[in-house]
Order: C-alpha cells, then sequence, then structure tokens
C-alpha cells in the first residue's frame, strides 16, 4: 500500500491550506488546515503549486540528458518573459507518450517562500507539482477542474487558473469539457503519485541523504576479507619457498665443502671444518705462501738485501734471516712490508765481513 500526501500551498497569506490523501492511484481522504507532520516514514509527502504562481510552456527538448533540456527550456523561456532570467526557476518535466516536454517557470522567490512554509509547518516536500498538471491533458481543447479554490484549465500545450474575460481570450472557440469528481479524484491521485512535472530541480532540488546499503559494505568486508587471505597466502607461499631455496642452497654448499675434507672424516659442520683444515694447511695470520711472498718481494726491491733463511710457525708469524749491506736496508724492507699489511719486528743485527746479519719476526698487522 503506497500513500502520497498532497499538500495545497496557500495562493495568499491569509488563504488556508488544504490537503488530501491518495492512496494506490485513489483518493483516500481529504480536509482543510495542516494535517499532522507526524506522518509514516512510507508516506511520499508532495505540494501543490498554485496555478496563478506558474507559468507552464511546452516545447521539443533535447533527450539526452535533463541539464540539456533545462539548458535549452532557459532559453526558450528567456525569449518569452520579460523578467530577467536569473530570477527564475525553469523545470523541465517529461509527460508519457507526448514529444512536447512541460517546462514550468516560476519566481526563484516564491519557491524559496513555499519551501519555507513547508519546513515551518514540519514538512518536507519530496515533490512541488503545478496546480493545472493535476488535470489530464485532452486530446483536443481543454479540461477544467475545480481543485477546491477555483476552477483550473487544462489544454495540449498550456495550463492556468481561471481568470473572467482572459479566460474566454485565451479558449477562443475550442472545445471545453469540465470534468466530473470521480475523473477529477482518478487524475489527481494519478497525479501526484507520478508527477509529470516537478518544480524540485536544479538549485531547488530535494538533497537525499546517503543512505548506508548494508548488503554492499557486508559484500565489500567479504572481498576485503578474501583479498587479504589471499595476500596471506601469497606470502606464506613466498616464505616456504626461500626456506626451501635456503635449505636447498645450504646442502650444495656443505657437500661441496665435504668434497674438501679428508676422506673418512665424521662431517658434523662441513663449513667450519673445511675453515679449520684450510688454516691447518695454510697456517696461521696470512698463511705461509702469502707472508713468504710479501717478504721476497719487499727484500728483492732493496739492492744488497738477501733472504738466507725462514721458519713459519702455527701462529702465522714468519723469521726470516735476512743480510745487508747496511743498517738503513734494515729499515727499508720494514717500510716495504708495512706497505702491505705485515709488521716486521727486527732482532739483533751483527756485522761481519762487510754484511750485517740478523732476524726479522713478521706476522699480518
Amino acid at each position: 500500500m503506497s500513500d502520497t500526501l498532497a499538500l495545497f500551498l496557500p495562493a495568499a497569506p491569509d488563504a488556508p491550506w488544504r490537503w488530501l490523501l491518495a492512496r494506490d492511484s485513489a483518493l483516500a481522504a481529504s480536509g482543510e488546515g495542516l494535517p499532522s507532520p507526524d506522518q509514516p516514514a512510507e508516506t511520499r509527502i508532495v505540494a501543490i503549486a498554485p496555478a496563478d504562481a506558474v507559468t507552464l510552456h511546452w516545447a521539443d527538448l533535447p533527450d539526452r540528458s535533463l541539464a540539456q533540456a533545462i539548458a535549452a527550456a532557459r532559453l526558450l523561456v528567456a525569449e518569452a518573459s520579460v523578467t530577467p532570467l536569473g530570477d527564475l526557476h525553469v523545470a523541465v518535466g517529461r509527460e508519457e507518450g507526448v514529444v512536447a516536454s512541460p517546462i514550468g517557470v516560476v519566481a526563484n522567490v516564491r519557491m524559496v517562500e513555499w519551501l519555507a512554509l513547508l519546513a515551518n509547518a514540519g514538512f518536507v516536500a519530496r515533490s512541488i507539482i503545478p496546480a493545472p498538471m493535476l488535470l489530464p491533458r485532452p486530446d483536443e481543447g481543454y479540461v477544467v477542474g475545480d481543485l477546491g479554490d477555483g476552477r483550473v484549465l487544462r489544454g495540449t500545450s498550456s495550463g492556468f487558473a481561471e481568470e473572467p474575460g482572459l479566460t474566454d481570450m485565451i479558449v477562443g472557440d475550442a472545445p471545453v469539457a469540465t470534468l466530473d469528481r470521480a475523473a477529477l479524484e482518478a487524475s489527481v491521485a494519478a497525479a501526484v503519485a507520478d508527477p509529470a512535472l516537478d518544480l524540485r530541480q536544479g538549485a531547488f532540488a530535494l538533497q537525499q541523504r546517503a543512505a548506508i546499503e548494508w548488503l554492499l559494505v557486508r559484500r565489500l568486508a567479504w572481498l576485503g576479507a578474501a583479498i587479504l587471505c589471499v595476500t596471506l597466502a601469497i606470502t606464506l607461499v613466498q616464505i616456504l619457498r626461500y626456506n626451501l631455496s635456503a635449505s636447498s642452497l645450504e646442502a650444495q654448499a656443505d657437500a661441496l665443502a665435504e668434497q674438501g675434507l679428508p676422506r673418512g672424516v665424521t662431517v658434523t659442520d662441513a663449513g667450519q671444518q673445511l675453515t679449520d683444515r684450510l688454516t691447518r694447511l695454510r697456517g696461521g695470520g696470512a698463511g705461509f705462501s702469502q707472508t713468504a711472498a710479501s717478504v721476497a718481494a719487499a727484500v728483492a726491491a732493496v739492492p744488497g738485501a738477501e733472504v738466507t733463511g725462514m721458519a713459519f710457525d702455527a701462529s702465522g708469524r714468519l723469521r726470516v734471516n735476512l743480510a745487508v749491506q747496511s743498517q738503513g736496508q734494515i729499515a727499508d724492507v720494514q717500510n716495504r712490508l708495512a706497505a702491505v699489511g705485515f709488521v716486521a719486528d727486527a732482532g739483533t743485527f751483527t756485522g761481519s765481513a762487510g754484511r750485517i746479519t740478523g732476524v726479522l719476526t713478521v706476522s699480518p698487522r
């Protein structure tokens, strides 16, 4: 069951309010004054604008969008009105089965006044309908109906309040049909349930509150949870792959290290055992080979110096028996060894037969 409460806006400050209730495309109740604003939440509230306050036009307008239709309607209104366009509110509607679109023109001031009246009365109207649009569109001529505050006429492309003298000039010889009560009530009920022209457009459009679609919220929550689970699964798979790769590399390293160990040796920590064997083979410190090569290069660079013996111990120190021609050559050898990262401590050197001999103890710095 669908209820629509229609409030007839007063045509003058001292005019009374009137209302009617449409239920399932039929009038269910009506009365004067203001009804209680505490209506059921599903009841639609609409307002009926006085016929003499709204000018109606019909024109073939672009049908691509409401904004384009309104822009074209404003151009037509500007040509037909003496009132500055900036002071007018233009609304565009659509009638089923009719090519021409209805255009409603009303002063901005009147729209503001009507909305203020409704707000003071405790109502928020979803639509504001010009009174002539409550009547059915005739196939020819005019139809006339009494809406309670005067007779209203509707033609194929016009709608206005009846005024003595002026109406006869507008109607001329065209046929005029008076709606009986049943036809008028049916037309009004249909019009308020589905308005062909609503003045609440543009700057005066009803501001809808954003409704929370809980079904959409739940879907988004499930989607977010699914994304989170997939991301977590991808991360876990990557961690597993990294662990497997690390284990594989460690196994390969252990296999290579085992190849460098003596046969028959129990392998517990291949890397450490290989390091220990390498240390034993090359000696401590920088190893015998590197230390001896550095000493040989340093001595060869000093003319008249020669090595007469070497002894390498497990701590990585190399004892070098050195023979030179002068004390300065000992310092030259020490400096050259220091330049390549070794410390050469000189022991006691003695002279004999024109040669000076002694021992240098060479170790890494």
